[in-house]
Order: structure tokens, then sequence, then C-alpha cells
């Protein structure tokens, strides 16, 4: 596989989606401009991993570097596109594996927090999207791989902000397949289902692995695998697709 240069975003901890398609794609020889806001992580109930991106890049070693990134500053996308072209003079695709989520159950909604969902979630990934289009020059052989969370097929009332920003990262793929496939571009959206990033508390985590036929969550490695497919050049021919791949996951249980 020849070498090509990527960005992925949500990178900060070492259990999570983004790490694991950092080490799946460095296993390639690819080279990874990788991006993260690890106080995020911090703020949450499941906490951080302080050393999660200095271990991280140590293990890759030279194959990547890191810059951290708040998404909510409308400039941060463009930002990190250039600075993947600074580095390394390409830029071939992009993973977008970043999310923000907080519990908003109707009844207690607030309207700064269903805005950072989307401001998060959509308008940077879409701006992503754009700064991407613009700085790709090769003519074939671009990716860009969005991951939701299979919104559309079930209901999440607690995460109501999360939820539907989610559906809108869907449609992207929809949207920017064809308006990208003339540039040389597919775009994807994978839905991994539960994935076991550590975030759940042990009486979640056992309800959650009982609604799978195998009793057990979809694995980082288990998305990135995926993700490593879509951005190889095998997958020349798939765009505009949500892909779930959920291992069997019953939500109706």
């Amino acid at each position: 596989m020849t070498a090509r240069v990527f960005l992925v975003t949500g990178v900060s901890r070492r259990v999570g989606i983004g790490a694991a398609v950092a080490r799946t794609l460095a296993a390639d020889g690819h080279r990874l401009l990788l991006t993260g806001l690890p106080g995020y992580d911090e703020a949450q109930p499941y906490g951080g991993d302080p050393q999660g991106v200095p271990a991280l890049l140590a293990e890759l070693g030279d194959a990547a570097a890191h810059t951290a990134a708040d998404l909510l500053d409308p400039a941060a996308p463009a930002a990190l596109v250039a600075e993947a072209v600074r580095r390394h003079g390409r830029l071939d695709g992009v993973v977008a594996a970043h999310a923000y989520s907080t519990r908003t159950s109707l009844g207690g909604l607030d309207a700064t927090e269903i805005d950072r969902h989307l401001l998060v979630n959509v308008r940077a990934t879409l701006l992503l999207a754009d700064a991407f289009a613009t700085a790709f020059t090769a003519g074939s052989g671009g990716r860009l791989v969005l991951l939701s969370s299979g919104q559309r097929l079930g209901p999440m009332p607690d995460e109501l902000a999360y939820a539907a920003s989610k559906a809108g990262v869907e449609n992207l793929a929809t949207q920017l397949a064809p308006v990208l496939m003339p540039r040389g571009i597919t775009v994807n959206c994978l839905n991994p289902g539960p994935t076991d990033t550590g975030y759940a508390p042990p009486e979640a985590h056992a309800a959650v692995a009982a609604l799978f036929p195998s009793g057990r969550w979809g694995t980082p490695q288990e998305a990135a695998r995926l993700v490593r497919f879509l951005c190889s050049r095998e997958a020349d021919w798939i765009t505009g697709q949500v892909i779930d791949s959920e291992g069997g996951f019953n939500r109706y249980r």
C-alpha cells in the first residue's frame, strides 16, 4: 500500500476509536496528523487519559504528530488541513472520529448545549470536508470517512442533541459524495455501534453487552479495520454509504 497522508480527529485517549484508527493507518506506513481535545475527555464522567497523547506518539514514532484543536472554533478545521499540508506537502484523507456528547433530555434542554453538539459534530465536519476538498490535488484516491452512532436505527432519549447532530453527520455522506467523487474523493460514514472505549459504567456495560448476540461490545480495533478498508484503494468504488458494523446489535431486545 503506497504511503499517504491522513488527518485523524478525535484522538486523545489510547482506548478510543481515533487512536485505534491511527495505529491501523500507521501500521500500513501512512503519515498522520492527529488532533483531539484531551480537556474535553477529562471533564466527562469516564475521565481522560493524561498520558494518552504522549504515549500514542511514542508508540507510532515518526509516522504521526499531534496538535490539539477545539472544533468549536470555526477556524480550526481549515487550520488542521493547512497544518497537514505544511508538514507533509499533501493530504490524502480525513477520518472525522471526533464527537461532542453530553446528556440532553427532554424537559431540560439548553440551547447553548444543543449548539455545541451541532457546531462540533456537524459544522466542524462540514468545514473539514470543505477545506480538504480545496487542498486535495491528487485527482484520485481521496478519502473522507465520517463516524456516527446509528441514530437513525433507534432512539437515544437521554442524548437528543447528540443523536440529532450525528444523524446530520450521516446525511453529510449522502450530500457530499456526489460533489466530491468527481474530484477523486469518496465519502462514507461508519456506524460502529456501541464500542467499548471505557466510557460505560459497569451496570450499563453489562446491559449493553447483553444486546449483542456475541455477548460483548464492539472494539475500537474492529471499527479501525473498516476505516482502513474504506481508506484503501480497494474501496475506490464505494461512496455515499452509511455502513452499519454493529455485530448484530439488537437495541430493541
